[in-house]
């Protein structure tokens, strides 16, 4: 009932904007679900005007800013295609390098490479699998085998635990650039710090090893980098330092005098017209059943940050937000559960303990736990299945059980 009057409200509205985070993308049907989010606003007028739109909130800040520089497998800066040749071209004149037109590989590629030893060595920059990939005692095992592993980050990480080297890098108040939002808007970043020991910039850090490889890098700051991206990315084309100032600048600004885009699709679309699909309902890959009656779903809590690198080496924070699962009055009723037992969660690929925390705000069925604490890691329990087209891993749904120690 609650679902058919939020449907009411949202259709009836003037203009409404939809926002949406990891609870739609974490499914192997998130690209699906996705296509939902642009269909119902589609269908109620709310695109190309001011107030409207699908807003994704990203996973974490500058997510949309490494995207558009081409920190996915099968584009370039600004979404041009690797299998373009004409794209590939205009970024070999640049670069001095001749370019592979093969679409590179998402983390499941990597690591299916790992174990049937196609990859040798893997490079992992600001990211911590060994908390945040599904299925970590696999992870660990395909790690284990790895050839050479090298972390780049600003603190000895569980997954820079694993690695061969370690190369310290500098947190966001140590180095310059720009932050890209989930708005599109490019904002500067100013360094304020200067980074300690032995730690550097991250494109520093990228040059410095390139260069050891035989490479001629002779960027000598980041605002070098911010021209030319410029000069490659048509999108960011008008987007300057100069010009970002403290309010910024949303893209497409193809040119100096251009003054953004305050939101896509005014008057039509790229296309024409717009482009609605058919979604089919899909279940999550795996159901509950009897061994394993209870969905698990993961997520955040507000006091923490990811994989806790950095919130948890806060005390007080820990102490407001640490390890949980949580789990209706009714689940914890019927399985002799008390508000704080510590108590074993289990699914097919693991089991974890931790506290309980017994609450009305989670239906009968369901439990849920935050994927930040390395000791009691909610990605122990996650299934390794992905969307067929993101390949984002189905992190809101599988099977589980809680019992009591």
């Amino acid at each position: 009932q609650k679902i058919r009057e939020i449907a009411e409200l949202f259709s009836k509205a003037n203009t409404a904007s939809l926002f949406y985070a990891m609870g739609i993308t974490q499914h192997t049907t998130g690209t699906d679900n996705v296509w939902s989010t642009a269909n119902l606003q589609m269908l109620c007028g709310n695109l190309g005007k001011d107030g409207g739109g699908v807003n994704p909130l990203r996973g974490q800040c500058n997510v949309q800013g490494a995207c558009d520089m081409g920190a996915l497998p099968n584009v370039y800066p600004g979404y041009q295609k690797v299998i373009d040749e004409k794209a590939r071209a205009k970024f070999e004149k640049v670069w001095g390098r001749k370019l592979s037109g093969e679409v590179g590989l998402t983390i499941p590629d990597m690591l299916a490479g790992i174990k049937k030893g196609s990859l040798k060595a893997l490079y992992v920059m600001g990211e911590n699998p060994m908390l945040s990939d599904p299925d970590i005692n696999q992870v660990k095992k395909e790690l284990d085998t790895l050839g050479f592993l090298v972390v780049q980050d600003i603190f000895l990480t569980e997954t820079a635990r694993l690695a061969n080297v370690v190369l310290p890098a500098a947190c966001y108040a140590e180095k310059d650039g720009l932050y890209t939002n989930t708005e599109r808007r490019a904002q500067l970043l100013r360094k304020a710090l200067s980074p300690p020991g032995q730690a550097k910039e991250d494109w520093l850090i990228l040059q410095e090893v390139a260069n050891a490889m035989g490479s001629d890098w002779n960027y000598s700051s980041a605002h070098d980098i911010a021209e030319e991206v410029r000069a490659l990315t048509p999108q960011y084309g008008g987007i300057s330092w100069e010009r970002v100032g403290t309010t910024g600048l949303q893209w497409p600004c193809p040119t100096l005098e251009h003054p953004g885009t305050a939101y896509l699709h005014k008057g039509k679309f790229a296309r024409g017209k717009g482009l609605m699909k058919g979604i089919p309902f899909k279940e999550p890959k795996e159901l509950p059943d009897k061994m394993y009656p209870l969905v698990l779903t993961t997520g955040r809590l507000l006091e923490q940050f990811h994989t806790a690198t950095m919130t948890g080496k806060s005390a007080g924070l820990n102490n407001i937000a640490g390890p949980m699962v949580m789990i209706s009055v009714a689940d914890a009723e019927e399985l002799g559960i008390s508000n704080g037992e510590t108590v074993k969660v289990a699914s097919r690929r693991g089991e974890i303990q931790t506290p309980a925390f017994v609450t009305d705000k989670i239906g009968k069925g369901t439990i849920y736990i935050p994927f930040h604490f390395h000791e009691a890691a909610a990605n122990v329990l996650t299934n390794p299945v992905y969307d067929p087209v993101a390949k984002i891993p189905e992190y809101k749904a599988c099977a589980a059980r809680v019992s009591k120690l």
